[in-house]
């Protein structure tokens, strides 16, 4: 189906080659020279493109069917059955779109931020944003191995190079953690590739595995995608990567990177050893519970902004977890369906909010160089634009209904009241934890009388902070009051989904 175009390779290349270019040419040393401000309209005219070109999928893509769509293939190493094989259906396409809406705010809120080599910077924000579309594009497992490891190396350049005082500890902890777990990614694809003859995810789905080779190998996709989500007790990682990220790394990390792991057990885990995630599913669902309750109260206890968010995106990402593993725990397939539709929505207005979320942080940063709450307070008063938003970011975070944050997380609960009122009621304690921590840190930083000189003289948002913020806000309303376009053009996929993993391999 819409076989004509290669519309898909154009997305993954042109911002990958565009990031070559602008290394080619590289950087003068002066960053307010004309040559520095050309890569910087370059970065932006490339993920601009790429954004129009993804509405393609959009306007394009047929909700009522569940099969690939802008499918391209071609041999790529015909020795091993390995192909160069892209596709999208209604899990990918969705978060291929929020890579492209993500992408140019980044950029456009690193314009003047970045003193040191902003050619190099851009550069590896083109480079991670084609990586991230072929990880949701690959339908062939190599080829899906190959972006997914590749996107660690602009990742670990920009904390390292572009992060604060303790970068080398937080990028060797963040590469250190994600690649043993992609190592364990890699046996697991060798063994599919040993039972099926071929790395077609498709045909993996069809490969007859017993209870204990499916147990090992959901093991295997669980330590590569549990890092990612971060679950846990292996999301350890997250807060010093954060910390240290300049703001552009935390929001593509936060948005887009965190979001592999959840797609990759919708796309990988759940079809393809049903029967070992149904025996895994109460411990999944545990740890999701402890992800959402305990995270929380961690992050209630946060002293640094950046940090208390990025503890926010663990527990909230737990949700993510909690609805595609209920589906052994329901009786009717719509329940099934309602907690993956709520996990897949969760994790697009993850990526808006936590998004925002870290560029307010941001905007704050660079003004004062802290992130401490302590150095804040009455921000409103010096800031009023600025303030608004951050409140909306932060209602939208604790899951204040019209905003995208109530939605997924609703969906959630409701399946799960399906499943077990007791996971209905611990899952729906992050609606109270959630907005305690948030809430305390607007209380603080936003509100009351103007702490100190520092936030005194503070100027409000300039014209790009403005605009960025702004297209967020606007996502998260829409999303919050018409989720609807969304989860139909998730709804085919999922029902096949449902239907698949309701089959034993046994």
């Amino acid at each position: 189906m819409n076989n004509s175009t290669y519309l898909l390779s154009t997305l993954i290349f042109l911002p990958i080659l565009g990031g070559l270019a602008l290394l080619a040419i590289g950087d003068t040393g002066d960053a307010s020279s004309g040559r520095a401000r050309g890569m910087r309209w370059t970065a932006l005219a490339v993920t601009l493109l790429a954004l129009v070109l993804s509405l393609g999928l959009v306007t394009g893509f047929d909700t009522s069917t569940a099969a690939m769509q802008f499918v391209e293939k071609l041999d790529w190493i015909p020795a091993i059955q390995a192909s160069y094989h892209l596709g999208v259906d209604g899990l990918s396409a969705p978060l291929i779109l929020l890579t492209t809406f993500i992408t140019p705010l980044v950029v456009i809120s690193s314009w003047d931020t970045i003193k040191s080599r902003p050619a190099q910077y851009f550069a590896a924000f083109l480079i991670l944003e084609g990586l991230m579309i072929g990880v949701f594009a690959s339908l062939d497992g190599l080829l899906f191995y190959v972006f997914w490891e590749f996107m660690l190396v602009p990742m670990f350049l920009i904390i390292g190079v572009w992060g604060g005082p303790r970068r080398v500890y937080a990028t060797m902890k963040f590469f250190l953690y994600t690649f043993l777990g992609s190592v364990l990614l890699l046996v697991a694809f060798v063994y599919l590739f040993v039972q099926s003859g071929s790395f077609d995810i498709a045909g993996w789905v069809d490969v007859p595995l017993g209870l204990r080779a499916q147990q090992t190998i959901f093991i295997g996709l669980l330590l590569a995608f549990a890092v990612k989500v971060p679950m846990w007790p292996v999301h350890t990682w997250l807060p010093d990567a954060h910390v240290e990220a300049p703001t552009g790394g935390s929001v593509i990390l936060a948005a887009i990177m965190l979001k592999m792991g959840g797609y990759g057990f919708v796309r990988l885990s759940l079809p393809i050893v049903p029967d070992g995630s149904a025996y895994f599913s109460a411990l999944m669902i545990g740890l999701s519970l402890i992800a959402i309750v305990y995270i929380s109260i961690v992050a209630l206890m946060q002293k640094d902004m950046k940090k208390l968010v990025a503890y926010s995106s663990v527990a909230h990402m737990g949700f993510v977890t909690l609805g595609f593993f209920l589906f052994w725990h329901l009786s009717t397939n719509v329940g099934a369906a309602l907690g993956i539709a709520g996990g897949m929505v969760q994790m697009v207005s993850h990526g808006l909010v936590s998004g925002a979320m870290f560029l307010c942080v941001g905007v704050l940063y660079e003004r004062t160089h802290s992130r401490e709450i302590a150095d804040y307070g009455g921000v409103a008063n010096t800031m009023p634009w600025f303030g608004a938003f951050f409140v909306l970011f932060a209602m939208a975070n604790s899951g204040l209904p019209g905003t995208s944050g109530f939605v997924g997380e609703f969906m959630v609960i409701v399946a799960s009241f399906k499943a077990n009122f007791w996971i209905a009621f611990f899952a729906a304690t992050i609606l109270v934890s959630g907005a305690s921590y948030t809430l305390w840190m607007i209380k603080r930083v936003v509100y009351g009388e103007v702490a100190n000189e520092n936030v005194a003289e503070l100027s409000d948002l300039n014209h790009r902070e403005f605009l960025v913020l702004g297209a967020l806000a606007i996502a998260v309303l829409i999303l919050g009051v018409w989720p609807e376009p969304l989860v139909n053009m998730m709804s085919a996929t999922i029902e096949n989904l449902v239907a698949t993993i309701g089959l034993t391999k046994l």
